[in-house]
């Protein structure tokens, strides 16, 4: 049965595709449509939302690796951390090893902020989860995979690795 599910996924038309790139779209604006109401109260933006889930992902992470992973200029990141760590939502700390590089980690309003942002992401997911199913859960995981850039795969997988 997966062979043939696999083939007949072979021979889409345009028309399905488009479909599919209109409903990401959609998806999208929902996904981010909590957070942005949270973020637009703090007059903060989605630069923001990101650069905090990410610190909150891998405390400690660098300045250097939050740029590869978010894949921004690192003017940009700096605006955005800068604003960041004014405000109390993230400190930043000086390496042991080489002083050079900067470690971030979210202050306790930080964490709370990032909390509100993810109960909204994930309530919607939630539901949207059960409502879906387990076997439509894991094809949507594997087509987002597929759909990642090889280093932002192993960018995927290597922050999926710090959580186990």
């Amino acid at each position: 049965m997966a062979e043939s599910t696999g083939e007949q996924l072979l021979f889409l038309t345009d028309e399905q595709l488009r479909q599919g790139i209109e409903a990401m779209f959609f998806a999208y604006r929902g996904f981010t449509a909590d957070p942005d109401r949270i973020l637009d109260e703090m007059a903060y933006g989605r630069a923001h939302h990101r650069a905090i889930h990410f610190i909150n992902c891998a405390p400690g992470t660098t300045v250097n690796n939050l740029l590869n992973i978010l894949g921004v200029t690192k003017q940009s990141l700096n605006r955005v951390l800068r604003r960041l760590i004014e405000d109390g939502l993230v400190e930043s700390k000086v390496g042991r090893m080489d002083k050079r590089e900067r470690h971030l980690f979210l202050t306790e309003e930080g964490k709370a902020l990032e909390s509100r942002l993810s109960d909204a992401q994930r309530a919607r997911m939630r539901a949207a989860y059960r409502k879906a199913g387990p076997e439509a859960v894991a094809g949507f995981r594997q087509v987002l995979e597929a759909m990642m850039d090889p280093d932002m795969r192993r960018n995927y997988h290597a922050l999926r690795e710090t959580k186990t």
